[in-house]
């Protein structure tokens, strides 16, 4: 399926990229057509939003297995959560993709972008907007206000969904058996998330106990 898909062409000269990543399983396609297509690149992984700690350990782990399964160098930032939830006071009630979710990309775009610039990238880009319940527009955003603090560094806002990219995500995942988290990642979507469940008669997410491919997948 992959050769089928035309290669990767990068929005600059310099085929080195950084790519933020947020899990293994929205990044695992992203990563694949990269290197297929012989773009350089590393991954960063930057995400103070999720909660709990034992989850936040989880998605980086599972990310960290597929990097080196592949050879990718992976990057391992701060987890200063206490500065995440410093900048989306007064937005805990919002719904998501709102005014909160722009602030934690803000976040997260900013500080990729500053490693960006202080490694010699000049391109970088993320894997979230490969997930269907993501606004694109709204991530595209966030990261082209986060180059543009910078001259010489620019934001690609490839559409990682097209060309069947959020089918081979769950089918990459299913192969790979990633963790399978069930909410978007911080205390306020895992909170509406357990919210949901209870309505429908279904019990609080449990960490760290469903994979890709298991029965239930």
């Amino acid at each position: 399926m992959n050769e089928e898909r035309p290669l990767l062409t990068p929005p600059t000269h310099d085929r080195r990229i950084l790519l933020h990543s947020c899990c293994a399983p929205c990044a695992a396609d992203v990563m694949q057509e990269m290197q297929r297509s012989e773009v350089v690149f590393e991954v960063l992984f930057y995400n103070p939003n999720i909660h709990p700690l034992k989850e936040y350990e989880l998605r980086k782990t599972e990310n960290k297995r597929y990097a080196d399964r592949l050879r990718v160098p992976f990057v391992d930032l701060d987890y200063d959560k206490d500065d995440w939830f410093a900048r989306v006071k007064g937005l805990e009630n919002e719904p998501e993709r709102g005014a909160r979710c722009t602030l934690c990309f803000d976040m997260r775009f900013e500080r990729s972008a500053l490693y960006a610039v202080e490694h010699g990238f000049k391109v970088f880009t993320s894997s979230l907007g490969i997930s269907r319940w993501k606004d694109m527009d709204q991530i595209n955003g966030c990261g082209e206000r986060a180059a543009q603090r910078y001259p010489d560094l620019s934001y690609w806002t490839f559409n990682w969904r097209k060309g069947g990219g959020s089918q081979r995500m769950i089918q990459i995942s299913k192969e790979q058996r990633f963790y399978q988290q069930e909410y978007c990642g911080c205390v306020y979507s895992l909170r509406d998330t357990n919210r949901a469940r209870g309505a429908r008669g279904y019990a609080k997410i449990r960490f760290g106990e469903r994979f890709y491919g298991d029965d239930q997948s």
